[in-house]
């Protein structure tokens, strides 16, 4: 490793009054956060079962009388003296770190919290119709019993449709179907004036079977050789479909040292044969799932079957590794055994009871962030986190980007096709996340980060080697910055025909870091053409 990609030294940092806080905010999560979230989840619980005794037709009927509030609500705005257009979704339910600070000013509400029902499920045409705020826990326990599922289902429970689309949704199955807005096959939109649109499909189904078939294969070595043992888990050099496993997922835990996961749905009869090993995973006293996956490196590879729903979200009670630092001894199994069930706390009340200091502490001194790469870039990555966050472990998905027949926002890189990398295919590039989630080593360490300058280098890192940021995330960019890496010109153009401008926030102002001043309202509000500053090469 040469001298400029030697890990940087720090000099030590003083602990300032939010450090002992943030140590001990297990108090807080303890004895507010987990029994209110409990309690949450049970009344949701409660509200998903009420929803789905009632018929498809009445559900259809309430859908189409709060779509007709939401139109009269919009056509009730006065342009001249109400702000931009948002949900009237408070700040801290979100499930992403964005401080959603562009709510702080002045804007003009639009209630949609009615809208968390699943329409119907089309088994004959292997369609969901689902309404915005349906989480994940909520569709996969009406459609696994079903032995179907959306095609890209995201592993955390709270995560919504309407936020996988607008945001960005990926999971383990994402290197066959793409992004979760890639499987969606219609959208019914209010437009600006008020009007009903319906553009094409509904949500894709497929058939699944009541187990995952789960490969956990270690792979050691330098980054380079990890990301190369990610490659070939899914992506076989002659590209024999055969090889192609339904799901995956890697996990980096150390500079020298991953495991990676491929998954083949099961049947029941072939995951009860004899000699067969059965994992619930789903069982509140379980093993936390990265730990337990995390054996491998000592176990050697091994095969094992998960039920389904089970395996989908994997990763909620721990909330990925997050809640290792939420509650440091929660990994514990007499923590697991006597309190697992109350598990995880939720992440919109773990906002709610954080003020500005805890915010803003969040923001410099921790990571919530996604690298999305082309799959060849994947080892270079890996050493750009190591050498400049030294955040572990690191979650590793694949993706296609497929090729658009216009231009979007995000596309592969030009030429793909005739380069024809592993991974790739004639309408698509393999992309992957690379899931930053954690404190930064020099943090835990009691050491000086910079996480603004963090965030901002792995930004100009991913403009220079055709990435993207998901937009859940905290940005750094500037409007110029923030349309080299995205590309705006059907964006803009979708925005101008369908006279968005100065009634909707453009994502860039959505996006834009700090609070909304009055005056940034007003100019949104006037802007007849919001300039593009993508650079052309």
């Amino acid at each position: 490793m040469s001298d400029l990609e030697a890990p940087l030294v720090r000099p030590k940092r003083k602990k300032i009054w939010v450090d002992y806080f943030i140590q001990f905010r297990w108090i807080v999560v303890i004895f507010i956060v987990l029994p209110i979230s409990a309690t949450l989840y049970f009344l949701t619980y409660l509200g998903d079962v009420w929803s789905e005794t009632k018929s498809y037709e009445k559900r259809q009927k309430e859908h189409d009388q709060n779509v007709n509030k939401v139109i009269k609500r919009l056509k009730g705005r006065d342009a001249a003296k109400d702000g931009l257009v948002c949900t009237a979704r408070k700040p801290w339910i979100a499930v992403g770190m964005r401080n959603v600070d562009y709510k702080r000013a002045r804007h003009f509400e639009v209630d949609l919290s009615a809208f968390r029902n699943i329409l119907k499920i089309d088994k004959d045409r292997m369609i969901a119709r689902v309404e915005p705020l349906v989480n994940m826990g909520q569709i996969s326990r009406v459609t696994v019993p079903m032995n179907l599922s959306l095609a890209v289902v995201a592993e955390l429970d709270d995560l919504t449709v309407g936020g996988l689309i607008n945001g960005y949704g990926i999971e383990g199955s994402s290197h066959v179907h793409g992004l979760f807005t890639d499987t969606v096959e219609a959208y019914e939109i209010v437009l600006a004036g008020g009007e009903l649109v319906r553009a094409t499909r509904d949500n894709e189904l497929v058939h699944i079977n009541e187990y995952m078939k789960l490969t956990y294969i270690p792979v050691k070595g330098d980054l380079q050789t990890i990301a190369q043992g990610y490659m070939y888990s899914f992506a076989p050099r002659d590209g024999d479909p055969a090889k192609i496993p339904d799901f995956v997922e890697g996990m980096v835990y150390r500079p020298s040292e991953g495991v990676m996961m491929t998954g083949t749905y099961a049947s029941r009869e072939e995951a009860k044969k004899k000699g067969n090993k059965i994992n619930n995973v789903g069982w509140w006293f379980k093993p936390w799932f990265y730990q337990y996956a995390q054996t491998a490196l000592k176990r050697g590879e091994f095969v094992e079957y998960i039920p389904t729903r089970e395996y989908y979200h994997r990763h909620t009670s721990s909330l990925y590794w997050e809640g290792k630092l939420i509650l440091p001894f929660g990994d514990q199994f007499w923590f697991r055994f006597l309190f697992g069930w109350l598990m995880p706390p939720k992440v919109s009340l773990l906002k709610a009871t954080q003020g500005e200091a805890i915010r803003n502490y969040y923001h410099e001194m921790h990571v919530i962030q996604d690298m999305l790469v082309p799959l060849y870039k994947v080892g270079d990555a890996l050493e750009w986190v190591d050498r400049e966050m030294e955040v572990y472990p690191l979650w590793l998905c694949p993706h296609k980007l497929f090729k658009q027949p216009v231009k979007s926002m995000i596309s592969p890189e030009p030429g793909f096709e005739y380069e024809m990398r592993q991974g790739d295919t004639e309408d698509a590039q393999m992309y992957t996340d690379v899931g930053i989630y954690y404190a930064p080593g020099p943090v835990l360490r009691g050491e000086v980060f910079d996480g603004v300058e963090a965030v901002r280098k792995m930004e100009q890192w991913l403009i220079e080697n055709h990435g993207y940021q998901p937009q859940y995330a905290v940005s750094e960019l500037d409007e110029r910055s923030f349309w080299r890496m995205f590309d705006a010109d059907l964006y803009e153009h979708c925005r101008g025909k369908y006279k968005a401008v100065g009634t909707f926030m453009s994502i860039y102002y959505k996006s834009k870091k700090g609070r909304k001043t009055e005056k940034e309202v007003r100019e949104a509000e006037q802007a007849h053409l919001e300039t593009a500053y993508a650079e052309e090469d």
